[in-house]
């Protein structure tokens, strides 16, 4: 049976749902930025070049910790990108007003 070091399993879950709410953030940030710009397109892009910058970054220094590590990353990941949908797709109170 495979050991499993469940320590760095947490530490790999911590970090990615540290990168799951900095990448959503960052994306709802640019497209705020990017429905009010007149360069939508050069907001977008920046935007996410960055977030994907910091994003293979965290995933990079996750991953030096072990294949552990970065199976708790990735999951964290989901489950932030599962939220954030899950979060988009239902409007604020103040916007179903409108």
């Amino acid at each position: 049976m495979i050991g499993i070091d469940w320590g760095l399993f947490g530490i790999g879950v911590g970090a990615g749902l540290v990168a799951g709410a900095l990448f959503f953030a960052g994306l709802a940030l640019g497209m705020h930025l990017a429905l009010r710009s007149r360069h939508a397109a050069a907001v977008l892009l920046s935007s996410s070049a960055l977030r994907i910058l910091v994003l293979l970054g965290l995933g990079w220094l996750v991953a030096a910790q072990g294949a552990v590590t970065l199976v708790g990353f990735a999951v964290a990941f989901l489950v932030a990108r599962f939220a954030a949908t899950a979060i988009a797709r239902h409007p604020l109170k103040s916007e179903q007003a409108r």
